[in-house]
C-alpha cells in the first residue's frame, strides 16, 4: 500500500510536468525526435514536380498515364527512461533529492510521449536490474511510470550502467530514444554507451547537486560514500582541501563532457539547485538547430 503522501507526490509530479509540457516543450518534442522511416500512404496522379523516382510503375501501366507513391511519416516512438537509482541518488543538500529530480525527468519525457501517442516504458537499475517496466501508451502508465521512479526501494547501491544498457537492448526489438538518467558517477561507460548509442537514439542526462562542486567552509565534517558505506574526515576549513575538491570536480565533469562527445550522445546537466526546464528548452533548441 503506497502512503497517501507518496500519492501525493506523485500527482503533484504529474500535474506539474504536464503542464510544462504544454507551456514550454510543446511542438519541440515531435519535432526533435522522429519515427522509424517513411510508410506507404497512397497513390495519387503524377503533377509536375514530383520526383520520377517515386512513379508507381505497375498502377502507371494499368491508368494509361502516370501515378506516384506517397508516404508519410511512420511517426509512432518508444521512449526509454533507463534510470540510476544507486545509492548516490539519494543526495541533494537544496530543492529535492536527486531521485526526486529524476523521478520529474521521468515524468515530463512520460507525458511528452503519451500526448504524441507513442510509448514510454522504463529500466531502472543500480549494480543490477532492479524494474523494468514495459513501453506503453496512457496518462495511467505515466502514473506508474512516476510511482516506480519515486518510490520503489531498489536492492543494490552500487552503480552497473553497462548491465543497464545491455538489459535495454535485450528488451527492446526495435530503435528507441532512450534518456540515461544519472549522475554518472560509474566505471568504465564508455564501450557500452557507445554500443548502445548505434543502435539507440541515446541522451545522457546527468543529475548533480551544487555540494558534489564545491565544498562550504564547515571544519572537519564526515563524508560517506553512499555506494559503498565508506566513511572519511575533511577538513573543509583548508582552502587548499577545497580547491582540490573543486578542481576534481571539474575535471571530471570536463572528462566526462569530451567522453560523450567522443562518442556522438548528447548530455543534458540538471543540477537540484536550479530548473531543468531551461537545460531542457536547450537541447530541445539545439537538437533543432542540427535536424
Amino acid at each position: 500500500m503506497i502512503p497517501r503522501e507518496i500519492i501525493k507526490q506523485i500527482r503533484r509530479i504529474q500535474i506539474t510536468t504536464a503542464r510544462m509540457v504544454t507551456d514550454v516543450f510543446a511542438g519541440h518534442y515531435q519535432s526533435v525526435f522522429k519515427g522509424r522511416g517513411m510508410e506507404f500512404d497512397e497513390v495519387r496522379e503524377y503533377q509536375p514536380g514530383d520526383d520520377i523516382r517515386s512513379i508507381d510503375w505497375n498502377v502507371t501501366a494499368r491508368a494509361g498515364h502516370p501515378f506516384v507513391k506517397k508516404f508519410t511519416e511512420e511517426r509512432e516512438l518508444t521512449i526509454m527512461a533507463v534510470l540510476d537509482m544507486s545509492g548516490s541518488s539519494y543526495f541533494g543538500t537544496v530543492n529535492k533529492l536527486k531521485r526526486q529530480l529524476a523521478a520529474e525527468l521521468c515524468s515530463l519525457l512520460a507525458v511528452s510521449a503519451v500526448r504524441n501517442n507513442d510509448k514510454v516504458g522504463l529500466i531502472a537499475f543500480t549494480d543490477r536490474i532492479e524494474k523494468f517496466v514495459p513501453p506503453r501508451k496512457g496518462m495511467s502508465h505515466v502514473l506508474r511510470i512516476v510511482r516506480e521512479a519515486l518510490y520503489y526501494e531498489p536492492e543494490g547501491k552500487g552503480t552497473d550502467m553497462s548491465c543497464a544498457l545491455e538489459y535495454l537492448s535485450r528488451v527492446t526489438n526495435r530503435r528507441t530514444v532512450s534518456f540515461v538518467i544519472s549522475d554518472f558517477y560509474a566505471g568504465d561507460y564508455r564501450k557500452p554507451l557507445s554500443i548502445a548509442n548505434k543502435r539507440h537514439d541515446i541522451v545522457a542526462v546527468s543529475i548533480t547537486d551544487p555540494r558534489e562542486t564545491e565544498l562550504p567552509a564547515l571544519g572537519i565534517i564526515r563524508l560517506e560514500d553512499a555506494e559503498t558505506g565508506k566513511g572519511f574526515l575533511v577538513d573543509t576549513s583548508s582552502p587548499t582541501v577545497r580547491k582540490e575538491y573543486r578542481v576534481n570536480s571539474q575535471r571530471i565533469f570536463d572528462d566526462r563532457k569530451r567522453l560523450l562527445q567522443s562518442i556522438n550522445v548528447d548530455h543534458i546537466n540538471v543540477r537540484t539547485d536550479m530548473s531543468y526546464a531551461k537545460e531542457l528548452y536547450k537541447f530541445f533548441r539545439m537538437r533543432e538547430r542540427r535536424i
